[in-house]
């Protein structure tokens, strides 16, 4: 048998153990290889709206409490509330704004150079993603849905932000 300073020589010598002893990707897995990336849901496009009570109007009609989607009509007069993209409720809308000064800066050369860039780093992120398998890094638009009870009408304030765009729409209760 080898005993004592020889053995311990000999094992640590670095001819004997080509590989570094820590591995440079501590798990084995690359990032983004796994399933909880590679295969996730998509977010949604529209903004999340969180009813805490069941919220009723005089017709007996009830919206549960729940997580919805809130949704702009195309002609901007109706908020939709939806379920898995099935429609809850339709909530017409009083008052609609658009920021111009975001929307001027569409319009703008400097901006457009600037976003000429993103753009091109964007799709270079996006390939490299694509090889592991992650899927594509989209723009992300700030949206906001926000719901409030008042008291002196007795109904509720529901608030849209998508982008450059506000609604308010109210539900009557009783």
């Amino acid at each position: 048998m080898l005993d004592g300073n020889f053995a311990q020589n000999v094992l640590t010598f670095p001819t004997v153990r080509p590989y570094i002893p820590h591995p440079q990707e501590t798990s084995g897995v690359g990032q983004g290889a796994q399933a909880i990336y590679r295969y996730s849901l998509r977010d949604t496009d529209y903004p999340i709206l969180s009813i805490i009570d069941k919220i009723s109007d005089p017709g007996g009609n009830t919206i549960p409490a729940g997580h919805y989607e809130l949704a702009l009509s195309d002609e901007k007069d109706f908020l939709i509330l939806m379920q898995t993209k099935n429609p809850i409720a339709i909530i017409p809308v009083f008052k609609v704004e658009e920021d111009k000064e975001a929307y001027n800066k569409e319009f703008d050369k400097d901006y457009q150079k600037i976003k000429k860039k993103r753009e091109k780093e964007r799709e270079k992120t996006n390939k490299q993603r694509a090889e592991v398998g992650m899927p594509p890094d989209e723009e992300k638009i700030h949206m906001s849905a926000t719901i409030e009870y008042v008291k002196e009408g007795n109904y509720y304030l529901l608030k849209y932000e998508r982008g450059t765009i506000r609604a308010w729409g109210a539900i009557k209760s009783f």
